[in-house]
């Protein structure tokens, strides 16, 4: 059915839109871009910031045009020396009542209040008197929380609600006295706080930015008795070319690893190898889930057979699929990848952590590698190796600081995580030309990696890596397919079942927390899944909360820019011959003459970890 037109004008020009359109999108169709503050497309309409007002015929106020329908034989006029007056008066008020430090502000030159200014020609502070005044709130590893910044635009309560359905952020007190903060007005450390950092996304100006972490990597850089090692996730390289002036979706791979190296870093090594390594354990730790599921049964006594009969040459690492140490879990498993996903599962869903995958996350089992296996290998001294890696998920810093994933005798295998914001800016601070680097390769023995690792950094990557291994897990076989489109674009959630050899598995790929909660829901209620991919944000790891603050006019969260970095990862893939994790020499490698194989104890002493269930700390 056709929707219902409604006819008005804008500017004194007709035009027809849906019924339902609002005057802010209506407008757009002739061409006008209406300012905005508190507007974002993937949240819910406020209306707060009253930035976006036009004068409506007949009404006597200005209206909202981001929260206002339109109607039949609606006039509008979105410029008048009037409307334009009231729009300077209002961002006047909002720069009066904010710090003097855009020049030394993370979001100079990105900040949506300054541009407003800008365009609306807000060229001097003209109320003087009393300012808000708030402390800093350092107390989270990830996410700073900048009241005094803070423009009242509600974009973090909302996204904390409606897209990761965590509920922290709320508005306190009345007037002047209005603050965003948690229940209680807690820290943020003491609270619910998953640190996903989609709050520093949606912000507009920089009341939520990362904790900094390029200090003590620029300290390690310049100590003489340092090996710094670095390493890199795979949207980093799909995302990073934004910062410079390339078009999103562009592979920067190679300029990515020559700058790093100019930088100073001894090592360059690929997160994808510990993509690879997640895949493996991973695809053993769902076999064994699946066996002891089907113990006894026709289905498992078939697999068994089939695992029976591979050929030889491929049983180095399959093999041992037989062998574990500890108890397999129950099914559904869901992956383990997402910091911000684990932390939401120890505090909402801690019934359900025992599905949760044992395995480490990529970062945490190459850097856990890089102070063992590479150390002993390079003969360094574990406690002179300063390992750093670069993510797209501001919640790995948290990550990073879990005792679960330090060394028996305290010492951190991840000693500092920096955001790709960060990485553009240490690299133009060092007055590095990004886009005329040559191009560089990653260095071994933890830079050689398949295709399927670059999957991991896109909602479903890991769910179809996944596939691509558990494929000649069951079967014995070689794959007969490597591309699993089923699971790829997922916008939000998605269903389905993938038949492997004989059988038919039931998967779920979730990312955005709202949509994992739909998942989640329905294990409780006993609806049977054989594995689940949850990603904590928006298109999985490249809309993560450490990503480039996109061009003016385009929105961090827009599925446009997210499938635009996938095609990326996408491309990276199809273009190796590499593509299967199995096949991946340095993993054969590092099983043969280290770990043993997968699933031994050392191979789950460095390659897995526990969770538990977190109640915060002053919530009762």
């Amino acid at each position: 059915m056709r929707n219902k037109k409604i006819s008005l004008t804008i500017d004194e020009t007709p035009l027809q839109v849906d019924a339902g359109t609002t005057i802010m999108h209506a407008a757009e169709q002739l061409g006008i871009r209406i300012p905005r503050l508190c507007y974002h497309p993937d949240l819910s309409l406020a209306g707060s910031c009253r930035v976006c007002i036009v004068d409506v015929k007949g009404m006597g106020y200005y209206m909202a045009a981001c929260s206002s329908e339109v109607w039949e034989g609606m006039e509008v006029q979105t410029n008048s020396p009037e409307i334009r007056q009231a729009r300077r008066d209002i961002v006047e008020l909002l720069i009066d009542n904010h710090p003097m430090d855009c020049q030394t502000c993370e979001r100079d030159g990105r900040c949506e209040l300054q541009n407003l200014a800008y365009s609306l020609g807000v060229r001097a502070r003209h109320f003087e008197g009393r300012r808000k005044r708030f402390p800093i709130e350092l107390s989270s590893h990830s996410v700073v929380r900048d009241s005094e910044k803070c423009v009242l635009c509600g974009r973090c309560v909302r996204v904390c609600a409606e897209i990761q359905g965590v509920f922290n952020l709320s508005q306190h007190g009345r007037g002047f006295h209005t603050v965003v903060g948690p229940a209680h007005m807690k820290n943020m450390d003491d609270s619910v706080c998953i640190q996903c950092g989609q709050c520093i996304n949606v912000c507009p100006t920089a009341a939520f930015v990362e904790k900094r972490g390029a200090g003590p990597v620029w300290d390690a850089l310049a100590d003489p008795e340092m090996h710094v090692v670095v390493q890199t996730a795979p949207s980093i390289r799909a995302a990073i070319g934004e910062g410079f002036g390339m078009p999103p979706g562009t592979p920067a791979t190679g300029q990515m690893i020559t700058a790093l190296r100019r930088l100073g870093f001894d090592r360059v090594f690929d997160t994808d190898f510990g993509a690879d390594l997640t895949i493996v354990e991973e695809a053993h730790e769902f076999l064994s889930r699946l066996q002891a599921a089907t113990k006894g049964s026709d289905e498992c006594r078939m697999m068994n057979d089939e695992l029976a009969s591979q050929q030889p040459q491929s049983r180095s690492i399959h093999h041992s699929s037989l062998i574990t140490h500890h108890s397999p879990g129950p099914l559904p498993m869901i992956t383990s990848c997402s910091p911000g996903w684990i932390s939401f599962l120890e505090k909402f869903y801690p019934e359900l952590i025992p599905h949760a995958s044992t395995c480490r996350s990529p970062m945490s089992m190459l850097s856990a590698l890089a102070k063992t296996y590479y150390a002993q290998k390079s003969d360094i001294d574990p406690k002179k190796i300063f390992m750093v890696a670069v993510m797209p998920c501001v919640a790995k810093k948290y990550e990073a600081r879990r005792p679960e994933h330090f060394s028996a005798d305290g010492m951190p295998y991840t000693d500092a995580v920096l955001t790709t914001r960060e990485l553009i800016w240490m690299i133009k601070c060092y007055g590095i030309e990004f886009t005329k680097l040559p191009l560089g390769e990653f260095d071994n023995p933890l830079g050689t990696a398949s295709g399927a690792g670059d999957l991991f950094g896109t909602t479903g990557g890991v769910m179809e890596a996944t596939l691509r291994a558990a494929s000649e897990l069951i079967t014995g076989k070689p794959a007969d397919r490597l591309d699993y489109t089923e699971v790829r674009d997922v916008e939000g959630l998605r269903e389905t079942y993938v038949a492997i050899g004989e059988h038919n598995i039931h998967v779920g790929v979730a990312n955005g927390l709202t949509n994992a909660k739909i998942l989640l829901d329905k294990i409780k209620a006993g609806e049977q899944f054989h594995v689940i991919e949850v990603m904590a944000c928006p298109g999985g790891c490249v809309g993560g909360g450490g990503q480039p603050y996109p061009p003016e006019g385009v929105k961090v969260l827009d599925p446009d820019l997210l499938r635009r970095r996938a095609s990326a990862l996408y491309a990276i893939d199809g273009g190796k011959k590499l593509r299967k994790s199995y096949e991946n020499p340095a993993i054969e490698e590092v099983y043969s003459s280290y770990l043993g194989g997968p699933g031994t104890e050392r191979a789950y002493e460095l390659l897995h970890t526990h969770y538990h269930a977190r109640e915060p700390r002053g919530i009762r």
